[in-house]
Formats: structure tokens, C-alpha cells, sequence
């Protein structure tokens, strides 16, 4: 599997959870990890409720560009939880 890690974040909102509903949250951003295999595939490597990536369609997310400060804000955010769940 080739995983790009890019140095700017992805984010994707949650527009359906049918088939995950226990890992996906519908209406929720997520973060997005670079996996152009993937993506060719027609998956998102999405990090989910378990803090885990995992593959999901594609179709389930829409891809959203959010203003810089924002992105600054999650990034505070997430590493805050990754820092409480080691």
C-alpha cells in the first residue's frame, strides 16, 4: 500500500454512514490521510471514532477546504486527544 502523507491536512465531512454506523458519525468532519491507492480504488483513508484510519467509499464524504485558522484549530485539537489517548 503507498500512503502520501501530505503537509496539508484533509478534511471530509461524513454525508453517509449506512454500512458504519458504529464508526462513522453522519455530519462530522474527519480527518483525511493521503492514500492514493486508494483513492484510485475509490476509498478515503478517513481516521474514525476508534482514533484508527481505516478505508471507507469514497461516496460516504465530501471533501471540504476549511480557512487556515480553522485547520490550525483542529490540528491543536487532535493532537491534544492523540497526547490523552497514548
Amino acid at each position: 500500500m503507498k500512503t502520501n502523507k501530505s503537509s496539508t491536512p484533509r478534511f471530509a465531512i461524513c454525508v453517509d454512514n449506512s454500512e458504519y454506523p458504529a464508526s462513522l458519525e453522519l455530519h462530522k468532519i474527519y480527518r483525511v490521510l493521503i492514500d492514493e491507492s486508494a483513492e484510485k480504488e475509490g476509498d478515503l483513508r478517513v481516521i474514525d471514532e476508534s482514533g484508527e484510519d481505516y478505508l471507507f467509499p469514497a461516496t460516504y464524504f465530501m471533501l471540504v477546504e476549511l480557512p487556515r485558522v480553522i485547520v490550525q484549530a483542529l490540528n491543536k485539537s487532535f493532537a491534544r486527544s492523540d497526547q490523552h489517548a497514548s
